[in-house]
């Protein structure tokens, strides 16, 4: 979100440079590095700055002409200039007047036929964002029939002079079909890649490895989950494939290793369950759990004798075992808060929040001084819902500068849901401290701040609201 934030921040900003003074860069070559987001709000706020001028502004640019309010003037500008812009012209394809609409689509398909390859991974993610649109079904349906192989006015040949009614309807080859999905599958915009990945799998001119491949090296979850989903449903009809499983195992997205653990029952490996058993993922985690007992183990025996060995245990199988145990396992869990190692205290921590032991304050209170910063991290969000019970001079004593930063954000943050004038006196005490996290933190207390209930003496009533 903020990336579309800034594209559309940037194409506001060039939009109003290039409306009212000198601009001596092509647009395009300012959006370069933006996303869709950038056309669109150009486009908008070219309309918009004409539609509040109060005196003229600049017309002699292709790319202010083509987003100009007057239907008139948009159409002249797709008629008048040899190579506009192939995103506006994309934008005119979705345009509220029908001359203006027509006359952008043929323009597009004679920009786009020139370099296909190229013209069809570039404007991708602008046709998914537009599709949405009253107009905007058009270019995202050519786009499909382009990329499947099907007949399109985005993949027919043309060339100069020659009328629209005699074009070649060849389609795009399967090499350059396949050479554009792989650009797409590849794209930082991850509407693209969910949109090249589906349109992969409909081809189904990758096996099965292949395809695990690809999910392995997939970091967007839900794109993963594409390929996971299409490679089980292949294993389910086709029977397992080794290969296939173990590349889901080494994926870097939960939803494509679970996958893989899912996988291994069919195919008679359901004895490696428990290699999973402390996978940094709880989805994973589920997974194996469930596949233990399908092959008659017992996952809760198996954390248990992790965690009875401090040489062994880690902290994903303490964070397994709490959410597979119960309050009465709270002394195994509270044992591990004197662990050596930090990682393993923090989980530790996480864990007894999650298994609700009692004495829960009392045991977290002093590892709000843990030299780990991991560990302080959890304390402060277990005691978050007890800030209140804790005293307030006790907080401010690890406010003190001589004090670990992440001591004193843990602290801090304490202090905040405790409200009143400490709380004031810490965020103060913190404007100009070193660590920029700590400070902005600071600086949004007192923004936020109610200065009215502060300033209010001490045992007065709020005055009632009139009606």
């Amino acid at each position: 979100m903020v990336g579309v934030r800034l594209d559309t921040e940037e194409g506001r900003s060039v939009a109003a440079t290039l409306l009212t003074r000198e601009y001596p860069l092509l647009v395009a070559d300012r959006f370069a590095s933006n996303g869709p987001a950038a056309w669109t709000a150009f486009d908008e706020e070219v309309r918009r700055l004409h539609s509040r001028a109060y005196a003229p502004l600049r017309r002699d640019r292709i790319e202010a002409r083509l987003c100009d309010p007057d239907g008139r003037v948009r159409a002249s500008a797709l008629a008048a200039w040899r190579n506009p812009p192939a995103q506006l012209v994309l934008i005119r394809c979705a345009d509220w007047a029908p001359p203006v609409r027509e006359r952008a689509r043929r323009v597009l398909g004679r920009l786009v036929a020139k370099d296909p390859s190229r013209m069809l991974a570039e404007l991708t993610p602008l046709v998914l964002r537009l599709g949405s649109r009253e107009h905007g079904a058009w270019a995202l349906e050519q786009l499909e029939a382009a990329l499947s192989g099907r007949y399109s006015v985005l993949a027919a040949r043309w060339r100069p002079g020659q009328p629209s009614t005699t074009w070649s309807r060849n389609s795009l080859t399967a090499p350059q079909r396949d050479e554009i999905l792989g650009r797409l599958r590849r794209s930082g915009d991850l509407p693209t890649r969910r949109f090249a990945v589906r349109l992969t799998l409909e081809s189904g001119r990758f096996g099965l490895r292949e395809q695990a491949l690809l999910a392995a090296g997939e970091s967007d979850p839900l794109t993963a989950r594409m390929w996971a989903d299409a490679l089980l449903a292949a294993m389910a009809a086709t029977g397992p494939d080794d290969g296939t499983i173990d590349a889901l195992l080494r994926a870097r997205v939960p939803t494509a290793r679970s996958a893989g653990v899912t996988a291994l029952r069919g195919a008679g490996r359901a004895a490696e369950a428990g290699e999973h058993l402390t996978d940094r993922s709880e989805l994973v985690r589920a997974c194996a759990r469930w596949l233990v007992r399908q092959d008659g183990g017992d996952p809760y025996a198996r954390y248990r004798e992790l965690l009875a060995d401090p040489d062994r245990v880690t902290a994903y199988a303490v964070a397994g075992f709490a959410e597979c145990a119960g309050r009465e396992d709270g002394p195994l869990v509270r044992a591990l808060l004197r662990h050596p190692v930090g990682a393993v205290r923090a989980a530790a921590v996480a864990g007894l929040r999650r298994l609700d032991t009692s004495h829960f304050e009392l045991l977290l209170r002093p590892l709000l001084d843990d030299p780990c910063p991991a560990v302080a991290r959890e304390v402060a969000r277990g005691l978050h819902p007890l800030a209140h019970r804790l005293p307030p001079e006790w907080l401010a004593e690890r406010m003190a500068p001589d004090r670990p930063t992440h001591t004193r954000r843990a602290a801090f943050r304490l202090l905040r849901e405790q409200g009143g004038l400490p709380a004031l006196r810490a965020a103060v005490s913190l404007l100009d401290v070193r660590d920029a996290p700590l400070r902005e933190l600071a600086k949004s207390t007192l923004r936020a701040w109610d200065w009215a209930e502060t300033l209010r003496p001490e045992g007065t009533a709020r005055a009632p609201e009139r009606p």
